[in-house]
């Protein structure tokens, strides 16, 4: 059930039909949004719902469908379904055109149908539908919209006749047109022209009895007459006895045609509802794009929870002005059913009530609705509405009997499956006696069971809402420091109108606030200046909690950063005592050999016991001071340089991130090193940084993501040994070392292979041949290694 009757024009549904009709393409489409219902039948709803979003997600998908010729054939139909009658070609042309738009129809589906099953569904209604109508009418009805030529064979001779007396009159007009021009007969700018159907030639009047024809027609100043010369008549005469030979050949083919197409009157009748489901289910979804609509979930309990509702409307308009919406998130069902909203004038309550009540319109008439696609909602079976004046001077009802005659039949219908939507709650008459009333019906509706949203500005149905299960506040958000609205809803609290605070920001006298206050009564005044400084303290609540849930997100990224740091430098400095230990151990290795010899050569040389002793004393010394537990590894203390870079300067490469020491530089060639890793590059790849510097960069490396470009680096070796491996195990080898290569900017790689058969050198080169970072590649020297080893240039 649906209060009132003109309850559509309340809520501005429809604008939103007028919306729907600029989309359809066709009449059909438009008649049926006219046909636009509202309904509380879940299967209906959901299938239309689904209808919708599926083709809202072809036209998202830009898969093509047919966009034309979506024509009404009704009108056709019923001139056809008359025995004798037929239609002619410019209907048949209109006619071939609908069925091409079906059969494309029926083609997409066909071929898509798995993915949007319920469109797919209704191709039921072209069950019965022949398309070797189709067919017939293509071969009498060409792309143009005329009668083929072969269309029949009488047709086809009448036609070549008509087209070889049509040359041999224009040979005969240009003769004499030719002749009457050079003797004077014409006027100097004239030309042939047709009157009646027939050529004739324009002829100067003082000349019309120097040429022998029929006069057919002559100029609005009466100086030229249009003459059809004599031996042209015979010659005009035979070709209007074959254009009515045609047109009577035309007609034959044409009513044959028509015969063939009434027995599918029927099938075609459904067709056009087809054709005007598709146009009007299309005209749905691109108005749904245009607002970006969603499909909410349809649940069978009671409940309406939506998050960024929007109307649809009013949201076109601000975009118009350049301004944004704000979206609503509310959220009904449970024991929170009737929501009571209050808050200030201008502050967004109509708004609210009136975006809820548009958008769950529309959702039960099929329509998808601007809110998040999480959203949920119910069905309802009565929706009632009070909204607006409805002052009735025939049947003698003022403003406020109008809204109790609302009242009356809400109370009187209401159940748990009725919505109710009351602006201005109350208002219309003595506050006192109104206020009680809006109580007293209030909890009448509550008791019914009823879904609904209210505003009212009355203090008791605030209290009333606090206190009554069911019932819920809601508060109109506001900027008391600036004395603004926010237009955000909050549920669970009421809210002030603000009245005294904007009579004072207004400007009015201190005596009359006071007076104001006085009469009002203290109790009402500190209830208001309650609700005053907790929607104060929630604004500054909410502008705290989003400034430290900023910082914690910070403090969190920050963390995740130090720890990934902390791991790194952890892993980097293990690095260097290993390799500072594996040189020193190498050192002493090579000490103990320098040791050894030089014993040795005091043995040979026989030389004294106490200079030998002495010797061995100094090399234990020098043995004592290379051990590697005396080794001691110090992070490098790195500090701002200015000016040029020079070796021994840390630098970072511009172009992948990589830190690295200077080691010599060469006109604008540099040679760095990163841990065991050397390369060549250019000076404008290199930027010089400090220490801090150093460790911001290795803060953002890690922050960009878990590869590090410049711990890669350090473990990275420019040198592959595949001696010893089988020819299956080295391609994942080869292809890791240079992708890696490739990726960390190495130019000048080496792969050890040996000689042996040459099967690994020949299974190595063919396949740095198929990769495309590889710019070279060519034997080492002889000196080092020869045809086993291969040296790779990458690009």
């Amino acid at each position: 059930m649906l209060y009132p009757h003109n309850l559509e024009q309340k809520i501005n549904f429809i604008k939103i039909k007028d919306l729907l009709k600029a989309e359809c393409t066709s009449s059909l489409g438009q008649d049926y949004v006219d046909k636009v219902s509202f309904s509380s039948d879940y299967n209906l709803v959901q299938r239309l719902l689904d209808q919708t979003e599926e083709f809202r997600q072809i036209l998202i998908s830009g898969e093509v469908f047919p966009n034309s010729n979506f024509t009404n054939l009704n009108p056709f139909l019923e001139k056809a379904k008359l025995e004798g009658a037929f239609l002619d070609q410019e209907e048949f042309y209109e006619v071939k055109l609908a069925l091409q738009t079906l059969r494309g129809c029926v083609v997409f589906f066909q071929k898509n149908g798995e993915n949007y099953p319920t469109l797919s569904a209704l191709l039921g209604l072209l069950l019965d539908l022949d398309m070797n109508i189709l067919k017939a009418i293509d071969l009498i009805i060409d792309e143009k919209g005329k009668i083929r030529s072969n269309a029949s064979k009488e047709l086809q001779l009448i036609r070549n006749q008509l087209l070889y007396e049509e040359g041999r009159l224009r040979k005969v007009m240009e003769r004499i047109f030719k002749e009457a021009r050079a003797k004077g007969l014409t006027p100097e700018d004239a030309s042939m022209t047709i009157r009646g159907g027939r050529m004739v030639i324009p002829v100067a009047a003082e000349n019309k009895r120097k040429l022998r024809g029929f006069i057919h027609d002559e100029s609005a100043t009466g100086q030229t007459v249009f003459m059809e010369p004599e031996e042209a008549l015979d010659i005009n005469n035979e070709i209007r006895d074959l254009e009515y030979m045609e047109r009577r050949e035309i007609i034959r083919i044409l009513t044959r045609l028509t015969d063939q197409l009434r027995p599918s009157i029927p099938a075609l009748r459904k067709a056009t509802n087809f054709l005007g489901l598709m146009d009007f289910i299309r005209a749905k979804a691109k108005f749904a794009q245009k607002t970006e609509s969603n499909k909410p979930e349809l649940v069978k309990e009671r409940a309406l929870n939506w998050t960024r509702a929007r109307h649809s409307i009013l949201e076109m308009a601000l975009k118009a002005q350049g301004k944004k919406i704000v979206p609503l998130d509310i959220k009904l069902g449970g024991h929170e059913r009737l929501l009571v909203i209050s808050g200030p004038n201008a502050g967004g309550k109509s708004v609210t009530l009136k975006t809820v009540a548009l958008l769950q319109y529309m959702l039960q008439c099929g329509l998808l609705i601007p809110v998040h696609p999480d959203s949920k909602s119910s069905l309802f079976d009565n929706f009632f509405i009070d909204i607006g004046d409805e002052q009735n001077l025939e049947n003698d009802l003022s403003t406020y009997s109008s809204h109790l005659m609302s009242m009356k039949h809400f109370t009187q219908f209401a159940n748990k499956k009725t919505i109710v939507f009351i602006d201005e709650f109350g208002t219309g008459t003595e506050p006192q006696f109104g206020g009680a009333i809006a109580e007293s019906i209030l909890l009448s509706l509550n008791k019914l069971g009823a879904f609904g949203v209210i505003t009212t500005h009355y203090g008791n149905l605030k209290q009333v809402a606090n206190k009554n299960q069911g019932l819920v506040n809601g508060a109109m958000r506001y900027d008391v420091d600036r004395l603004e609205p926010i237009y955000q809803l909050e549920i669970g609290k009421p809210g002030s109108s603000f009245a005294l605070e904007i009579a004072s920001k207004i400007g009015l006298s201190k005596d009359i606030l006071d007076y104001a206050k006085e009469h009002i009564g203290e109790e009402r005044v500190r209830y208001d200046r309650l609700l005053t400084q907790l929607e104060n303290e929630k604004n500054q609540y909410s502008g705290l909690l989003k400034e430290v849930k900023e910082k914690d997100k910070l403090l969190q990224v920050r963390l995740k950063e130090y720890n990934q740091l902390k791991e790194t430098l952890e892993l980097t400095k293990k690095r260097y005592i290993q390799e500072a230990k594996q040189e020193a151990k190498a050192l002493l290795d090579q000490t103990n050999k320098k040791i050894e010899a030089t014993i040795r050569e005091i043995r040979e040389g026989k030389a004294e016991k106490e200079v030998t002793k002495q010797v061995r004393q100094q090399l234990e010394e020098f043995k004592q001071e290379v051990k590697p537990e005396k080794v001691i590894i110090k992070d490098p203390e790195i500090q701002v340089i200015g000016g040029k870079i020079e070796p021994g300067d840390w630098v970072r490469l511009k172009d992948n991130g990589a830190i690295a020491e200077v080691v010599s530089i060469k006109n604008k060639d540099v040679e760095i090193t990163i841990g065991d890793l050397k390369s060549n590059v250019k000076l404008a790849r290199l930027e010089k940084i400090s220490k801090t510097e150093l460790k911001k960069e290795l803060k953002a490396v890690e922050k960009r993501g878990n590869y590090n470009t410049n711990e890669k680096m350090m473990d990275y070796s420019s040198n592959l040994d595949l001696r010893g491996k089988r020819g299956e195990e080295i391609l994942p080898l080869i292809q890791t070392f240079i992708d890696e290569g490739y990726m960390l900017g190495v130019k000048n790689l080496r792969i050890v292979h040996g000689k042996g058969d040459g099967i690994l050198r020949e299974v190595t080169r063919n396949l740095l041949r198929t990769m495309p970072q590889v710019g070279k590649m060519e034997d080492e020297h002889a000196d080092r290694g020869g045809a086993g080893v291969t040296l790779v240039t990458l690009k």
